[in-house]
């Protein structure tokens, strides 16, 4: 199903449905500061399951991403010295993955890496969504197969055609933008670029 929303001021109820959605385990498609992504509730085991074996990736080897709303949730479910909560928070929201070491406050699924990757995007729609979830959301790149074209990653109605029986919710948010989050890994001192992206980071 592909459901339209936009930047702002949507309706409380459109807002509710998808968090009943991922409250009952669903698993949803929606856009974030780059290209489409893949989720789920964070806390719901069965549904961060069904998103890693539409990857085909094991959790258990392989590090996952969660969005989170604001700063008190990334401290609910990451550890931070303050000299990295001073560089989160002067890069947030925006194009990053920050890798930190997970709390218990997560899910065992999260733990086979012991560490967390957090992500706040600068898109007001998953932000929205996240807030009113009052959880963290899963993320994820799709499984676009490398044949594809890069529309697959952005045009959600292309996304929908390929990915839409696979979901249960495709949120359209207009097309995204083919580029990646940079990604920062906060257990090393001092922290490491591992992957260049859209973000350029403020230190």
């Amino acid at each position: 199903m592909l459901l339209k929303f936009y930047d702002d001021h949507n309706s409380y109820e459109a807002l509710q449905s998808v968090a009943d959605l991922l409250n009952d385990g669903g698993t949803f498609i929606f856009p974030t500061d780059g290209r489409y992504a893949i989720g789920c509730h964070a806390l719901k085991t069965h549904a961060v399951e069904a998103v890693c074996r539409l990857k085909g990736v094991n959790p258990m080897k392989n590090r996952l991403s969660i969005i989170c709303y604001d700063l008190s949730s990334i401290s609910e479910f990451t550890r931070m010295d303050n000299d990295i909560f001073k560089l989160v928070k002067k890069n947030v929201p925006g194009p990053f993955t920050f890798i930190l070491p997970g709390t218990n406050k997560l899910p065992k699924i999260f733990m086979g890496r012991k560490e967390v990757g957090i992500r706040m995007p600068n898109n007001p729609i998953i932000m929205d969504i996240t807030q009113h979830l009052e959880a963290p959301v899963l993320t994820a790149s799709l499984p676009v197969p490398d044949d594809e074209e890069d529309e697959y990653y952005t045009n959600p109605e292309l996304i929908d055609e390929m990915f839409g029986n696979m979901v249960d919710l495709v949120i359209d948010g207009g097309t995204g933008r083919n580029i990646e989050s940079t990604i920062v890994d906060c257990t090393q001192r001092p922290p490491v670029v591992t992957r260049q992206g859209a973000g350029i980071l403020k230190y």
